[in-house]
Parts: C-alpha cells; sequence; structure tokens
C-alpha cells in the first residue's frame, strides 16, 4: 500500500477489532474497509454498489491491497459492517481525522464547531421495531471537516448523546453551538470543561431562563440600554429577490435571570433581529442565545449565522451529494458504520481543493479518474 495515499488510512483502521470468527476470514478486515471507503467517495450508496465498485476497479485497487481472495461480495460487506462495533470505528475514525488536521492546518483552536443532529428517515427497522438512525454531529465550520459523530439512543434524545460526543472531542479554544434542544445546564458544563466557550439558543425548554431574557431586553428596550453594558452589530444583505437586516445585541447584564449561576460559565446574553423584505411583504423575527463569550456583538452574530453552515455543508450535502435520506441500509450496527463511512468520505471530498465543484461531481469523477481517486485520499 503506497503510504502517500493510502497510509493513513491503512495505519489507522488496521487497528479495528475483527468481529467474526476465524473460519469465516476469508477477506482482510482492512481491505473491506478500504474497498467501503473508496467505494463510497466514488458514488456508492449501497451494499451491492460497494460490490460493483470493488469488480470494476479490482486490478487498480490489486496494486495497493493483497485481496488474497478477490472482491468480497455484498453480503459479506453487509455482514461485517453490521457486526462492526461503532465504537471502534469511531475511535479510528478520530485517531485519523487528528492526522488529517495536522496535514491542513493544525489544531481547531478558534473555530466554530456546530453540533447538530440529523435522522436517515428511510434507516428505520419495522420489523423489530427500531426507529430510523437519528446521528449528532460535531461540524468545524472553518476547516469543513465531521469532526465526530454519535448515534442516539433508541427511545431517547439529542441530550444525552450530545455530553458523550463533546467528550470525545478536543475543543480547546473553539466555540461551540447548539440549538435549543441542547441548551442543557449540563452540557453547558461540559463544553466549559473541554476548555471552550458556548453559544446556546433559547427557546421555551429551559424553564424560566427563555422568558426572562425575552423580558431583560424589552425592558432594555424601553431604556434604550442607558447604563446597561451592551453592544450592537447590524448586518444588511440582498440577494435571491430578498432584502435581510440582522441586528445582534448583547449584554452581560444577566444578575436579574433567576438561576443564572447554575449555568457554569455564563457571561452574556444575546437577542437577534431579523427583518426580511421580499417584495412587499416584511417579516421580524427574534431569537435569543446564552453564551460564555464576552460582550462583542460581531462575534457573536458570526456564531449564530455559522451555526447554520451544518445544515448546508453538511446535512443538506449528505441527503443530496450521498443520498443518506433514502439509504435502507437497516441491520445491526450497519446504519450507524455506513453513516461514518459518508463523514470519512465527505471529509476527503470536502479537503480536495484541485477541483472547485460539487461533492456530487467530485463523487462522480473519483470514480472515473483513478489519478483524481488518490489526490482525494492523499489530501
Amino acid at each position: 500500500m503506497e503510504t502517500s495515499q493510502l497510509g493513513l488510512l491503512s495505519e489507522h483502521f488496521a487497528r479495528l477489532p475483527d468481529p467474526r470468527v476465524d473460519r469465516t476470514k476469508r477477506h482482510l478486515l482492512l481491505d473491506i474497509v478500504v474497498i467501503a471507503v473508496c467505494a463510497v467517495i466514488c458514488g456508492a450508496d449501497t451494499w451491492v454498489d460497494i460490490e460493483e465498485y470493488g469488480r470494476a476497479k479490482y486490478e487498480w485497487l490489486k496494486r495497493f491491497l493483497p485481496l488474497p481472495h478477490g472482491i468480497p461480495s455484498h453480503d459479506t460487506f453487509a455482514r461485517v459492517f453490521a457486526r462492526l462495533a461503532p465504537e471502534a470505528f469511531r475511535t479510528c475514525f478520530l485517531a485519523w481525522l487528528s492526522q488529517v488536521q495536522e496535514r491542513i492546518g493544525g489544531p481547531l483552536a478558534g473555530q466554530l464547531v456546530a453540533i447538530d443532529g440529523k435522522a436517515a428517515r428511510h434507516s428505520f427497522h419495522r420489523a423489530i421495531d427500531r426507529g430510523p438512525l437519528h446521528m449528532v454531529s460535531a461540524w468545524a465550520t472553518a476547516s469543513h471537516l465531521v469532526l465526530g459523530q454519535i448515534a442516539v439512543e433508541q427511545k431517547s434524545n439529542e441530550i444525552t448523546a450530545i455530553p458523550t460526543l463533546l467528550q470525545l472531542l478536543e475543543l480547546s479554544g473553539c466555540i461551540v453551538t447548539i440549538d435549543a434542544m441542547g441548551t442543557q445546564k449540563e452540557i453547558a458544563k461540559t463544553i466549559i470543561e473541554q476548555e471552550a466557550d458556548y453559544v446556546l439558543a433559547l427557546k421555551g425548554n429551559q424553564g424560566t431562563l427563555h422568558e426572562d431574557v425575552a423580558l431583560l431586553f424589552e425592558w432594555a428596550d424601553t431604556q434604550q440600554y442607558r447604563d446597561i453594558v451592551h453592544q450592537t452589530y447590524e448586518t444588511h444583505n440582498t440577494g435571491h429577490g430578498r432584502e435581510e437586516r440582522r441586528r445582534t445585541t448583547v449584554t452581560n447584564d444577566i444578575a436579574g435571570l433567576r438561576g443564572y449561576e447554575d449555568w457554569v460559565g455564563l457571561q452574556t446574553i444575546a437577542m437577534v433581529e431579523a427583518w426580511r423584505t421580499q417584495g412587499d411583504v416584511v417579516s421580524y423575527e427574534r431569537r435569543y442565545y446564552i453564551s460564555s463569550l464576552g460582550v462583542d456583538a460581531k462575534q457573536m452574530a458570526e456564531s449564530v449565522r455559522g451555526h447554520w453552515a451544518i445544515e448546508n455543508a453538511l446535512h443538506w450535502v449528505l441527503d443530496i451529494a450521498f443520498r443518506e435520506d433514502d439509504s435502507r441500509i437497516r441491520k445491526g450496527h450497519a446504519p450507524e458504520n455506513f453513516a461514518m463511512l459518508r463523514h470519512i468520505a465527505l471529509n476527503l471530498l470536502k479537503q480536495e481543493k484541485t477541483s472547485r465543484h460539487s461533492v456530487k461531481v467530485k463523487r462522480n469523477r473519483a470514480g472515473w479518474d483513478n489519478n483524481y481517486l488518490l489526490t482525494v485520499l492523499g489530501i
């Protein structure tokens, strides 16, 4: 295997514990994983796709992989990934990712890390009463990297999964953003313990906090913020026949909030107002946030705006370029493991800079052009 191209995958994923008994090991586990990664990069969305990719590229793959018994069948890929422990696969993913980060510019300190969940809608298994796979992912908005992911347990929700994911990541110096579902005291505490800052959205699920923050800003408006430490930042954008004005106001005058001491690291609260004009229709919206950041309205506005990159640059791409919502992979651990295969492929494709095309076009090109695939794998 060429170290310069496939070496990182080989080095880290060779550590995976093999879930098979010895008598069923006709194919090497690393061969199975590397073929799957290459196939998913090149457009494969099912186990049959992966087998057919392997057969079509057998002579080329043979240059890098032992393949003692040829290309595994789609049933073999399905069985192995259904039994492969997601925790072990994720550990290898994170170790591989740390080296990828070193090669593209070092640690994440100072970056915005957005945490959000997404369901693969057709991965439910009605026969065993299992709902669709729901993954919580961490997305580095500047590096365009999936930093990690964890499945939400059945009969549970993102609140239980987010702290586990946070503890897996190296977040020192980062700003972590989460929507209102993750605005919980223990989650805020975990972020601070990771030596990071947070910007957490507020809705009505935080008891009196949302109400108190809204009332505080309403009162401050009536006082025109006299004697209230605050900062405001505005942006104006036009496009697609629409005009948008956004105003972010931040204050550290939080002593009047009930229970604010229970939120570890809490320093400021923020109000984001948005006016949208399209034709003769004008809409207005207010949203509220709590944060461990200081009184810096521009930084707050960029953090709030940046959070939604996880929707556009990750979730939307997984659905459009990788057809994740259409996936019917359901057995065992296969849905979670295939989701990680997509994340590996997405990370590699996002870091490939010689092509300015979309991820979908890059997948096609990698499938057509072996040299381009090597470029993608070599970062």
